[in-house]
């Protein structure tokens, strides 16, 4: 396991530390959410927790409840989110993110929005003083609303591109079937303002910025030789 990976399990268990008997879970999409859902699974098993009851954000996250043995139930199933834990992009000093690097953004706002606690699980790499700075914002697009919705973004200063898929030929196309425009702005100065304008573009349906949504965010750094996990 490399050392980032090592980071990703620390801050993965970290949030799963979190999790309470009874409670209900948004279970995160990412490599090191994948870890917390791990250690979830691994505290069922042995007795520690009991009664947990997780909310998937993506099919990734369905696969992985199911083989580490959290039990699954839906939205409409339920009144009310404990804690959310989810990875991110990118984190700026105010908490604000840019998620969508798996392309299953659009869940987890929803699931992340509904949770009386979201925590974030990121390595020191994510840590950005201005959004969009290492990280191009995702924007889930109908299919059929590519080119208009691509206009629009470009006369507000973003330069989009098409995502493609990897070992696929053609583009990537996300759990409810649309694609996704990765857009590079050369500033953000207004997280919440710009998340607004690009959600109220026709046929977008969510885009990865998440202004104040996150409550606590998790870094795995290393200090002085040692993993460590700290609080913001």
């Amino acid at each position: 396991m490399s050392d980032q990976d090592l980071l990703k399990k620390q801050v993965g268990y970290a949030a799963a530390d979190r999790v309470k008997s009874g409670m209900i879970v948004g279970l995160g999409t990412g490599s090191t959410t994948a870890f917390a859902i791990q250690a979830i699974g691994e505290r069922l098993q042995s007795g520690d927790l009991k009664d947990v009851k997780g909310i998937p954000t993506s099919f990734q996250a369905i696969v992985l409840a199911r083989q580490y043995g959290i039990p699954l139930v839906g939205l409409d199933e339920v009144d009310h989110i404990d804690i959310a834990i989810d990875g991110a992009d990118e984190v700026d000093p105010h908490k604000n993110l840019i998620k969508g690097g798996g392309a299953a953004h659009t869940q987890e706002k929803i699931v992340d929005s509904l949770a009386d606690q979201f925590i974030v699980v990121v390595d020191g790499s994510k840590l950005v003083d201005k959004l969009g700075s290492t990280f191009l914002l995702p924007v889930e697009v109908l299919p059929m609303a590519v080119a208009p919705v691509s206009r629009a973004i470009e006369a507000l200063g973003g330069k989009p591109t098409l995502r493609m898929g990897v070992r696929k030929a053609g583009p990537v196309v996300t759990d409810q079937g649309n694609l996704v425009i990765d857009v590079k702005f050369d500033n953000i100065p207004d997280p919440e303002g710009l998340e607004k304008t690009l959600n109220n573009i026709p046929g977008v349906l969510e885009n990865g910025l998440f202004v104040n949504v996150a409550n606590l965010i998790l870094v795995g750094e290393i200090k002085d030789g040692k993993a460590i996990v700290r609080e913001i």
